[in-house]
């Protein structure tokens, strides 16, 4: 099955040191740059919250999380002891 996408060579202008920062991100996942680019903005343009996480992003936004307890990163154990009791 050979699924194929039209695809269009377009330039940007970005600041040299973004581009050596998605170069070094790219290669850390072993990945060229331009596919590494084209992913990230597959994801911006396409992956938008639901209903859910807007709500979820609405509530922290407005200080409502801000009496919840603090979690204890120290340790896994600790972590779950924090949020578990």
């Amino acid at each position: 099955m050979d699924i194929s996408l039209t695809k269009k060579n377009q330039s940007f202008r970005l600041p040299v040191d973004l581009i050596e920062r998605l170069k070094l991100m790219a290669k850390r996942q072993n990945r060229s740059l331009n596919n590494f680019v084209e992913t990230l903005l597959l994801d911006a343009a396409y992956n938008e919250p639901n209903a859910e996480t807007l709500a979820a992003m609405k509530e922290a936004e407005s200080g409502a999380l801000r009496d919840a307890p603090e979690i204890d990163l120290s340790s896994i154990e600790a972590m779950e002891r924090s949020m578990f009791g």
